[in-house]
């Protein structure tokens, strides 16, 4: 009997011994949980870096006078971001945990304006990933927010 799921085999999703590639992590992994529910897209990515974004909703807005986006949905998105840095200056995934993650708000991301976080490895050591961050509307030099964390990494090398 073959039962159906919507759940995908995310061991068989990537091949052996691939390098990490948060574009294909973010189109599986994206439809999940909170990603999936603020439906994250991928931007761009570098070396010790990763883009992601989300788009304007009413749902998501915290304040109906102003049209503000929830601040929730801003630490979803830098969270994703800054952790997915981690795997991509690795190169590869490895499990691990939000240990801390500060975000500091400049000002509010304004009605209808789409966010977009951008996480930054800057340092690695055997188990933690050092990361900081910015979320903006377009233009990276008029950010919303800054973000500072630490991750610790949980689980063996997957080589």
């Amino acid at each position: 009997m073959n039962i159906k799921s919507d759940t995908p085999d995310l061991g068989n999703g990537i091949a052996k011994g691939a390098a990490f590639d948060p574009e294909l992590v973010n189109r599986v992994m994206g439809r999940f949980g909170h990603g999936g529910f603020l439906n994250m897209e991928y931007v761009g990515h570098g070396e010790d870096w990763v883009e992601l974004a989300i788009d304007w909703r009413e749902d998501l807005v915290a304040d109906t006078r102003t049209g503000v986006l929830a601040s929730a949905a801003v630490i979803s998105l830098m969270d994703n971001a800054t952790s997915m840095s981690i795997w991509t200056k690795l190169g590869e995934f490895r499990p691990q945990v939000t240990m801390d993650l500060r975000i500091d708000y400049l000002r509010p991301s304004p009605s209808g304006a789409r966010v977009f976080g951008r996480g930054i490895c800057y340092h690695l050591t055997h188990s933690i990933g050092f990361v900081r961050g910015f979320a903006h509307n377009g233009d990276i030099a008029d950010p919303l927010a800054h973000a500072s964390g630490t991750f610790i990494r949980v689980g063996d090398r997957v080589s």
